[in-house]
């Protein structure tokens, strides 16, 4: 499974999934941004940056970071 990046503009979340250990920190954070069972399973424009970076760091495994955008 590849790499993918998700942008809202002001920051590209990447989600390596190889790293994924599913604990599902995210979801239970931000259900209304991660949901498993959607295709693409993130909507980055359900949350502000802010609490997108908040849950980021979060993450226990490290599948799930940002870099924020020029």
């Amino acid at each position: 499974m590849m790499n993918k990046e998700y942008s809202n503009g002001e920051i590209t979340i990447k989600w390596q999934p190889k790293l994924c250990q599913h604990a599902a920190v995210c979801v239970k954070t931000l259900p209304q941004v991660y949901n498993p069972k959607a295709s693409p399973w993130i909507a980055i424009e359900n949350a502000s940056t802010e609490d997108l970076k908040n849950q980021i760091s979060n993450c226990p495994s490290g599948a799930l970071s940002f870099t924020k955008n020029k």
